[in-house]
């Protein structure tokens, strides 16, 4: 990749082949003043691009889609949503845009897009922009989130584009570009199935099992395959959310995806001390979104989506629903049971055959009682797996209730490296994020370097990483979070 992107890379254009009736083709605003804030060099190196070439000026203006191959042709995707429960038809890339799909060295496509790259026909009266500090949030916590072991799209760069960006106040702008599986979501469903044509829904659905889901392609019912196929994949990543205290925050269906990767890192954070309740967004004044709202809110969703797909399942709309019903009930549940269960034997460093149900119950009650840092609680848990329970046991208010809980835990015999394994050392906390975003945005990238250094390595504990692991101090106050829209 050391000549211009025409010769060197190949970007697809499936997406707006296969459904034109739901791409735009669009263009990115040219930005002059480019200058790169994150670059994942592992990430490009699994893309096949050379990081080298993307710190050049051309790759630059290709990161932000200012340069693209002869063979390109962006646009922006429709899509319709619920968002906060209320429906509306028509949603759509306001300001991200795909570039194309790029062919992995494995056969598998990835996306190619942008966001933040300027207005499009779906922006509503917004200027399709972003800032720095919203950007490099997507870049920080997508990346955590891969490092942890969490189906996410993924953050190629970020870069600061010269132009400023009015919120609350002017903020310098950048672009983020964005790696997915694919951009499809239960809101691109909704929007084929409301505007009436059968054929768009059907071509959707296949290009879906195509692209992600390749097994339904041999069922007896392929559309209900990829519905169960669905369910699965989101009963599994919202299970994974909750293992690790990952708080979404704004889980509208245009934001679930089809592959089953977490997309759109908005007001989303990482639960600190254990509480159901926990909301970080600002708009989220009634609590729909919180933390332990997540799995009945990603239910919700996935009936949403079963509606749209109704006219596939069958030409008879009551047994459409009825397959629609049993579907469901047979995969969510199991599914999510089994990855939670699977999770937190492994958190609590015991075997497979263990039932962890009521144990994993009655601790979350003392974490909740107590105020208990999530995270760092189970990394003292190991210490007590090795003998050393001080770390742990101080943590609570009812030593007693703790105490009795800890006895039955060592008397499974668990294994401390098991459990060094599934519990992270380091997360984005909420404070080290804020900090980090604050610098990058005066021009100083050291902290959000040290803490991507921490994050992208959750596991390992290092010296002089401490504070990387702590939790917020008192002084930090309630935590909200913002859109950054």
């Amino acid at each position: 990749m050391s000549v211009a992107p025409d010769t060197t890379v190949v970007l697809q254009d499936r997406f707006l082949r296969e459904l034109p009736e739901m791409a735009i083709p669009w263009k990115a605003e040219t930005a002059a003043e480019l200058r790169l804030l994150a670059l994942n060099e592992g990430l490009a190196a699994e893309l096949g691009l050379d990081a080298g070439w993307l710190r050049s000026p051309d790759g630059l203006r290709f990161l932000v889609g200012n340069l693209l191959p002869d063979n390109a042709a962006p646009v922006a995707q429709a899509y319709a949503g619920h968002q906060f429960g209320g429906f509306v038809p028509r949603l759509g890339d306001g300001r991200a845009l795909l570039l194309g799909e790029l062919v992995t060295g494995d056969g598998g496509l990835r996306d190619v897009a942008l966001k933040g790259s300027g207005a499009t026909p779906f922006a509503r009266g917004g200027d399709g922009l972003a800032a720095v500090g919203p950007m490099l949030r997507e870049y920080v916590i997508s990346e955590a989130m891969h490092a942890l072991g969490v189906p996410t799209t993924r953050s190629l760069a970020v870069v600061a584009t010269g132009r400023t960006v009015r919120r609350d106040t002017v903020l310098p702008g950048a672009v983020l570009t964005r790696v997915a599986g694919s951009h499809l979501r239960v809101g691109s469903f909704q929007y084929a199935a409301t505007a009436g044509d059968e054929g768009l829904l059907r071509r959707l659905a296949d290009h879906a099992i195509a692209r992600h889901h390749p097994g339904a392609a041999r069922a007896e019912n392929p559309h209900l395959a990829l519905f169960e196929a669905v369910v699965a994949v989101q009963a599994s990543l919202i299970a994974r959310w909750m293992l690790i205290g990952f708080v979404h925050g704004v889980m509208n269906t245009d934001n679930m995806t089809i592959s089953g990767e977490t997309i759109d890192y908005g007001p989303c954070a990482f639960m600190e001390a254990y509480d159901p309740d926990t909301v970080f967004s600002s708009i989220d004044a009634w609590g729909r979104y919180a933390y332990g709202n997540q799995p009945v809110v990603a239910g919700w969703n996935l009936a949403r989506f079963a509606e749209t797909l109704l006219p596939l399942f069958s030409d008879n709309l009551e047994e459409a629903v009825a397959l629609a019903e049993q579907s469901f009930a047979s995969v969510f549940t199991p599914t999510y049971d089994a990855v939670w269960s699977s999770g937190m034997r492994a958190k609590l460093g015991l075997p497979a055959q263990a039932d962890v149900a009521a144990l994993s119950d009655e601790l979350l009650r003392l974490l909740k009682e107590s105020h208990v840092d999530y995270t760092s609680f189970f990394r003292r848990l190991g210490a007590a797996a090795r003998g050393d329970t001080e770390p742990a046991r101080g943590l609570f208010v009812d030593l007693a209730g703790f105490d009795g809980w800890l006895a039955r835990w060592q008397a499974m015999n668990p294994d401390a490296d098991v459990m060094d394994r599934a519990n992270p050392v380091y997360i984005p906390r909420n404070h080290l994020v804020e900090e980090a975003l604050a610098a990058a945005t005066e021009g100083d990238l050291a902290p959000l370097d040290k803490l991507l250094a921490a994050v992208s390595a959750p596991y390992d504990e290092r010296p002089g990483l401490q504070r990387y692991a702590d939790p917020a101090p008192e002084d930090f106050g309630p935590y909200r979070t913002f859109c950054g829209t």
